[in-house]
């Protein structure tokens, strides 16, 4: 348990930052599914803009590696260039 107040709200500034991250995490996890299940290749060339948006941002804060990130929009625009 905290012994001092700093510690304390350490505590408390942990769990907000931890849900904050939580949500843009599973946000972008979820947009990026919904490019990888569409079969439109219009409407996933008009999403990926907003998505590699979020991916970067994700890395800028943290929550990714710059790598994985890249790997991310990489895998994405491939599977966009395979549609038809």
């Amino acid at each position: 348990m905290a012994n001092n107040a700093s510690a304390e709200k350490c505590i408390r500034q942990s769990e907000r930052h931890r849900l904050h991250n939580k949500y843009y995490a599973k946000t972008t996890r979820n947009a990026i599914r919904a490019i990888r299940n569409t079969k439109d290749k219009a409407t996933a060339e008009a999403n990926a803009p907003k998505v590699y948006a979020m991916i970067d941002k994700l890395a800028k804060i943290g929550l990714i590696h710059k790598n994985k990130a890249s790997n991310l929009k990489s895998g994405i625009q491939v599977y966009i260039n395979k549609l038809s």
